[in-house]
């Protein structure tokens, strides 16, 4: 079996894993600037 099928599935794995952090951290912020804009509305 050819070495480049393993090259090609380790990038793909690595650029799966970086989008679904980067949704994920973003969803996340999100959340919190939501919670903070709804407490700085209480005073």
């Amino acid at each position: 079996m050819n070495q480049w099928a393993f090259v090609i599935a380790a990038y793909a794995v690595t650029a799966i894993g970086t989008g679904l952090v980067s949704l994920l951290s973003w969803r996340a912020m999100r959340s919190a600037e939501r919670g903070a804009e709804k407490l700085s509305d209480r005073s």
